[in-house]
């Protein structure tokens, strides 16, 4: 058939180019049992994961603060369950928004109340459900009977979910698009003073998921509120990492405005899963009827609040302190070994102010390579390829966990340097 024979020479395409994904089953990721930041360097189970039958040291999640596994946490899950059912049976404005819902919605708009006036928060299934919703939303505000008017400016690297956000907005509702330059904002200010657009919207990841630096949040808001525009930050790896609380970015650059509309993952740092938006309580009211993916899709399990509730009240306790403290430990010793220490001397070690570190080596067989020879050591670091990331600049993405050990840090080391030393 015509058709198979197109696919099957588009899958042999990307196998030359280096870029077929392929899956792997974990078929056990093993949870510590310590409760403690301290007690990581005694036990390094949840860093261990069990790929094919083999264990492996793990630098591969997004489980910055290695709650995912955390006692309490699974006991909340399990105990949610069995008081209200595995599913919540309808969408949120049918029958599935429960107490449960509400009270987490509650808990995260109080969260990040200090950096959002008049906030409140919308629990949604996971982040690209959030960004692609909100954007869309966003670009439909409009003044009765008049047509929009909308103009969305995109940093060059933002996440897929926010770019297609913008495929939508420029779908339902005509937005014009504009993406600037990376952390460009000499650039954006001229793009947003040319504009005449009745709606802006600035759009920005905060933490860059493959790059691990932060956006000028300060100034983005600057131009956001010169410009009279929503500033949309997505903050899937900073919340529960940054800032002295686990706030995330807003807290971690002091930053204050109703311009701000905030997007938070819960599963990442916070060990669940699903994503919230935090902004004005009239745009979460807007939210409410016109997100898509929130109005038909059913609302999330409502164990999976109980479980989140949990996770909230560890980010923001003593442990939780102790977690992003020992995090902020590994990665200062990672940087250091591979800038100061054993030193790389060909590939690229941008600069991290997140538990995100990328190791730059350029071409997708070289990533490959790579992190096949760190799995013969027993160590798991993905290859980072196009259309991830830009051609010519793949990568492996190394992630740390406040579970690893400075131990696990410095087997890394000596192995990513093992690994050049053969490749180079």
């Amino acid at each position: 058939m015509g058709l198979y024979n197109a696919l099957d020479n588009a899958l042999a395409s990307l196998d030359t180019q280096g870029l077929r994904r392929t899956r792997r089953i974990v078929s056990r990721l093993a949870g510590s049992e310590q409760s403690s930041a301290e007690a990581a360097e005694e036990s390094s189970r949840g860093t261990r994961i069990e790929v094919d039958g083999r264990t492996l040291l793990a630098f591969c999640s997004n489980d910055y603060l290695g709650l995912a596994n955390h006692p309490l946490i699974a006991q909340a899950l399990a105990d949610g369950a069995l008081r209200d059912g595995a599913g919540s049976g309808a969408s949120a404005l049918i029958s599935g928004h429960r107490s449960i819902h509400a009270r987490l919605e509650a808990r995260l708009a109080e969260r990040l109340g200090p950096w959002i006036p008049n906030a409140d928060a919308l629990y949604f299934g996971a982040g690209y459900l959030a960004n692609i919703g909100l954007v869309d939303a966003l670009a439909g505000i409009t003044q009765p009977g008049t047509a929009p008017d909308v103009a969305i400016f995109s940093e060059a690297l933002n996440h897929a979910s926010l770019v297609d956000g913008t495929r939508l907005a420029r779908a339902h509702h005509g937005a014009t698009v504009h993406v600037y330059r990376h952390c460009d904002t000499a650039a954006l200010a001229q793009l947003l003073a040319n504009s005449t657009a009745t709606t802006k919207i600035i759009l920005t990841d905060s933490v860059f998921s493959m790059d691990g630096h932060l956006a000028p949040l300060k100034e983005l808001l600057t131009l956001a509120e010169q410009n009279d525009a929503w500033l949309v930050i997505d903050d899937a790896h900073g919340f529960g990492v940054l800032g002295s609380i686990g706030a995330g970015a807003l807290e971690h650059c002091g930053l204050s405005s109703a311009h701000i509309v905030y997007m938070g993952t819960l599963g990442k740092a916070a060990g669940v899963a699903g994503a919230f938006i935090a902004a004005d309580c009239r745009l979460i009211d807007w939210l409410v009827n016109r997100a898509r993916p929130y109005v038909y899709s059913t609302a999330c399990p409502p164990a999976l609040s109980h479980a989140l509730l949990a996770s909230l009240d560890l980010l923001g306790s003593t442990e939780g302190d102790q977690r992003r403290a020992h995090l902020r430990l590994l990665c200062e010793r990672l940087q250091r070994g591979l800038r100061a220490g054993l030193r790389l001397t060909h590939w690229q070690v941008p600069q991290s102010h997140s538990a995100i570190h990328p190791l730059i080596v350029g071409e997708n067989a070289v990533a490959l390579a790579a992190a096949a020879l760190l799995r013969d050591q027993g160590i798991w670091v993905p290859a980072i390829r196009p259309p991830t990331v830009p051609p010519g600049t793949a990568r492996l993405r190394i992630s740390l966990s406040a579970e690893h050990t400075l131990a696990e840090v410095d087997q890394l080391v000596h192995g990513l340097i093992d690994a050049e030393r053969q490749l180079t």
